[in-house]
């Protein structure tokens, strides 16, 4: 029996969700609409009508300041009606907190009691059912995961009520195993066969997997086992997850030919990440020698360096791109709590310190019509902010740091880069803490959240592009709440030594955790049936796979397992022993005493062939750009860039997310008199007794890469580090982080041109392995998505190609931080660089709708001397405010630092060192890098300028009392902007 309790709000209470969804409906769909109330509802299986009483005499569910509860329908006074809840199967963490309430109050531990949660929206407006529906399925719900009803009110005064929520399927836990007969298939069957299961698998990886069930010596291994001779789905499933693109970077590893016409010669490339990554990070550390700080890259979830004697320090950035563009709040939410449990993964576990988070998306005023099944960029971004929002606020984790880019072509994909930073102790336990491995004879244990069918295929998924069948199930749904309740276990567990090793269930569930962990070991047996599931009703791959979220592996020594158990029932965390890790080197799987699968280790991890692919680099040609005459209006043109949506005020997102909780943020996102002024880093404290502490920024141009990837590569890095260095980051103590996404770079019919999108990705590894060696900024970890496309039919949408690049470093003493906002009136103005006509792919060329020029270009000699000046200067004490020159150049720089600190500034451009024969508007918005203002008190300037000697550094203004910017040019006034008209051109774009 159901019964539904709905939750109407008292008269005198303001319904603000109401008036938030009236407002959506009226600005992102133009549908007229008067208002909009909502009525919350809770479906409940399995009470009394006793219980039903005592649940609204015990004020449960409901809060009675705010509430008018009933079993009956509420509704009244509305021309349309629409209810929206949870597709069945689909993590309902609100129903699953309201089941253990009801059950804890009502002191039953019938597990038949069910809660289930929806949402009513009680809509007053002449509308039609098609814009109703409209309503529904375009702002209310997300078909993926949600389905919802529509009644007019002729409708509901004849049948009220919906029947929305049903009980969802029980029984006992299926044990069917399907056998997958690959012999004799065709090449074309194997291929409709790697489709139909979502397992992105080429065909030569089908054919090395129907080959391995032909060696005799397998076919006699499996009938001594009782397996069939042909792979079960367990297997299947397992190999297409493992060798997934998302988890084995397949392209990254692939052997590739590499011709590039501009200089006429071919290379072959063994190994992308072997080559310029890891390999560049290999020469920075022995280059470093004693000196090095890395201690742990590449090998684990997250990577380590080094932060004091007592602490080290570990950085993962992760992104969330498909689940993202199926649903956005769910897809971003997993994404940051997903990365928080990579530092909680990391050597014997890392304590949270803070989060950060970077997105990208198409124009949120985007008005042309959408192709099948994207989102609205507007609603994305919307889900996407929300998404990790509650992922952090509600785990306790401060998010400091993060950017927002915008640009058309994500509208097939955004991009959703969400990173953690974590400390480890030095040592635990007389070990080193950032050093883990599971010995066998350990107990597989998972901890926290249950197994659902949210995530399943989500690796194998997030391998190839996104299209009209892209499966729901892909999607997982995230519980901050459970999660932090399974992290303050496993840090008092990591305490007190209870176990060996630990990793995240991500990519793959346990397929992923218990097979990498399981090579340190040499094996594994493990026993699905112990496996806790949120549901009934699941197969024995779908257990092994799903990447449900918030669960962790661990391997627990057995003399431990009774004090490991205890220690997670006083915590309130589901602990369950599902196997033990062995040494016979293979990968076993039962379903009770059942066998269901059985795999060697090496075929598991090593079995997949090499890729081998062609890239062919011909440089695109662009028209020069066209003479500037410098008959502008400099205030007005000014504004305008400040507006634009790259540019603007992201103020809207950061006041959403707590970045003070934990007490060690030192520099703020927001800065400057009023706290709203763009900052330049973060700046944190890992441990609150000490003053050392962390910087950590970012970069990411992908604007230029449709002028050369190479240049976009250098960029970001240097804006990473040039972002580091202004807010008092040291050059010698700092690693990065490298994440790739890019559109599809494997050529064939479907994608003619990928030989030049490879050719694209190899020339950005060279200048990444370049640039880190010569700034001497080793990477520690990275992650690549190589399939971020829209397919539907004709119409194919490809990203740009596009990096990340985050950054962390030392800072001795964080009261020796600089921020970006002008402190003082009187005091000079230098800058710092050289200004070059590099205007290609720069916002200033893309306000006038310009594709021409030269992009920047980085000299990693002069820069870094620069940047090792600036620290030295703001060690002294010489510095009072810098702030980098990027998106928007000289012009949006000091408008910033103006409006940061709301003092005006008299600037002469004619003093800036650049190029012969720039005019004014090219010297204001040119985005040349490596570049930084500096503000300093007057009696500072020569020990300043003893510092810089020899490098493109000059004096260019001072800073003002009366808040006005004045432009001039050799002494002639250009314009003048007042700073108060800045702040509001700065503002107002995205001021929702």
């Amino acid at each position: 029996m159901l019964v539904k309790l709905e939750l109407d709000l008292l008269p005198r209470v303001e319904d603000v969700q109401g008036k938030r969804t009236a407002d959506k409906i009226r600005n992102q769909l133009n549908i007229p609409v008067d208002s909009v109330r909502t009525i919350a509802c809770y479906t409940i299986s399995g009470i009394t009508g006793m219980q039903q009483q005592e649940v609204l005499e015990k004020e449960v569910l409901f809060d009675p300041v705010l509430h008018r509860p009933s079993y009956t329908p509420q509704a009244a006074d509305f021309d349309w009606i629409i209810e929206v809840g949870f597709r069945p199967g689909v993590t309902d963490n609100q129903g699953r907190t309201a089941t253990q309430t009801l059950r804890m109050v009502l002191g039953s531990s019938d597990n038949k009691i069910r809660v289930y949660t929806s949402r009513q929206f009680l809509i007053k407006g002449r509308l039609s059912r098609d814009q109703v529906t409209h309503i529904a399925r375009d702002l209310l719900a997300n078909e993926l995961i949600e389905r919802f009803e529509i009644k007019n009110s002729q409708e509901w005064a004849e049948e009220p009520g919906f029947k929305l929520v049903e009980p969802r399927v029980t029984g006992q836990a299926s044990d069917l195993v399907e056998t997958i007969v690959l012999e004799g298939l065709k090449d074309e069957e194997l291929m409709n066969l790697s489709r139909e299961k979502v397992l992105a698998l080429s065909l030569e990886e089908m054919q090395t997997i129907r080959d391995y069930y032909r060696d005799p010596r397998i076919k006699r291994q499996r009938a001594d086992l009782g397996l069939p001779d042909q792979p079960t789905d367990v297997e299947l499933e397992c190999l297409a997850q493992t060798w997934s693109e998302h988890c084995k970077h397949k392209i990254f590893n692939a052997r590739i030919k590499y011709s590039n016409t501009d200089t006429g010669r071919d290379t072959v490339i063994e190994s992308l990440f072997n080559t310029y990554i890891a390999g560049s990070t290999a020469d920075i550390r022995r280059a470093r020698g004693d000196g090095d700080f890395c201690r742990s890259v590449f090998k684990d979830n997250a990577g380590v360096i080094s932060f004091d004697q007592d602490l080290d320090v570990c950085i993962k950035v992760e992104t969330h791109n498909s689940p993202s563009a199926l649903d956005p709040y769910g897809g971003a939410l997993t994404g940051i709590v997903g990365v928080n449990r990579d530092p909680m993964g990391t050597g014997m576990g890392a304590d949270l310190l803070c989060n950060t988070d970077v997105f990208c998306f198409a124009s949120p005023f985007h008005d042309d019509p959408l192709p099948p099944r994207l989102l609205h960029p507007r609603r994305v971004m919307e889900g996407v902010r929300e998404g990790v929002e509650h992922g952090g606020n509600k785990s306790g984790i401060p998010t400091v740091n993060g950017a927002v880019v915008f640009e058309d072509r994500y509208l097939g994909k955004p991009l959703v880069f969400c990173g953690t930073v974590g400390t480890i102790p030095a040592s635990i336990h007389g070990r080193p803490g950032h050093e883990k491995k599971a010995l066998p004879g350990d107990l597989i244990v998972m901890t926290g959240g249950r197994i659902g069918k949210d995530g399943i295929h989500g690796a194998t998924f997030s391998s190839e592009e996104l299209h009209e069948g892209s499966p729901a199930t892909a999607v997982q749904i995230g519980d901050p709440i459970t999660q932090r309740k399974m992290y303050d276990f496993i840090i008092r567990a990591r305490n007190l030594g209870l176990y060996n090793a630990i990793t995240d269930n991500g990519a793959g569930g346990l397929s992923s955790s218990v097979g990498e962990m399981a090579e340190d070991s040499g094996g594994c047996d493990l026993d699905l049936s112990l496996a806790p599931l949120k549901y009934d009703g699941l197969n024995p791959w779908e257990i092994l796979l799903s990447e449900a979220q918030e669960r962790m592996t661990l391997a627990v020594p057995p003399e431990n397992r009774d004090r490991f158990l205890s220690l997670a029932r006083e915590m309130d965390v589901e602990a369950t022993v599902l196997g033990r890790f062995t040494s016979d080197k293979m990968f076993r799987v039962f379903y009770g005493k059942k066998p269901v699968g059985c795999l060697e280790m090496d075929f598991l991890h090593n079995g997949l062939s090499r890729m081998e692919l062609e890239a062919v680099w011909t440089r695109p040609e662009f028209p020069d750009p066209p003479v500037e005459s410098g008959e502008r209006d400099g205030a007005e043109l000014l504004k305008t860039m400040l507006s634009r949506l790259n540019i603007c005020s992201r103020e809207y997102i950061i006041r959403q997310y707590d970045h003070e909780v934990q007490g060690g943020s030192a520099v703020k996102p927001l800065v400057g008199v009023a706290s709203d002024g763009p900052g330049d880093a973060a700046v944190v404290r890992p441990d609150l007794g000490k003053d050392r502490g962390l910087v950590i920024s970012n970069g990411i141009c992908p604007r230029f890469s449709d002028f050369d990837a190479y240049w976009m590569m250098a960029n970001a890095i240097d804006e990473a580090v040039r972002n580091n260095v202004a807010a008092g980051g040291d050059i010698r103590h700092m690693a990065g982080v490298d994440n790739f996404c890019w559109c599809d770079p494997v050529h064939s019919p479907r994608n003619p041109d990928g030989r030049y999108k490879l050719a694209q990705l190899v020339r950005a590894n060279q200048a990444l392995a370049h640039f880190c060696r010569a700034y001497g900024v080793p990477c520690i970890s990275g992650k690549d998505s190589m399939k971020n496309d829209y397919v539907f039919g004709e119409i194919k949408i490809s990203i740009p190609p596009t990096v990340l690049y985050s950054v962390i470093s030392v800072i001795e003493d964080v009261n020796r931080c600089v921020t970006s906002d002008f402190k003082f009136p009187e005091e000079d103005i230098f800058i710092l660089g050289l200004t070059g006509r590099e205007l290609g792919g720069s916002e200033y060329y893309s306000e006038l709708g310009i594709k021409a020029g030269e992009v920047p270009q980085v000299d990693a000699v002069s820069a870094r001397k620069r940047y090792l000046a600036l620290n030295l200067a703001m060690e002294k004490g010489l510095v009072t405010a810098c702030h980098d020159l990027s998106d928007g150049g000289l012009g949006v720089a000091l408008a910033e630092m103006a409006i940061g600190g709301r003092i005006g500034a008299e600037v002469d451009l004619s003093r800036v060192p650049a190029v012969p024969g720039m005019a004014w508007t090219e010297i204001l918005f040119s985005e040349s890098a490596s570049r930084l203002l500096v503000t300093l008190r007057p009696e500072c300037r020569q020990a300043f300028e003893a510092l810089f000697q020899g490098e493109h550094m000059a004096w260019i203004g001072r800073t003002t009392a009366l808040p006005e910017l004045v432009m001039a040019e050799d002494g002639r006034t250009l314009f003048k902007a007042p700073v108060t008209d800045l702040v509001q051109a700065w503002k107002k774009t995205l001021d929702w």
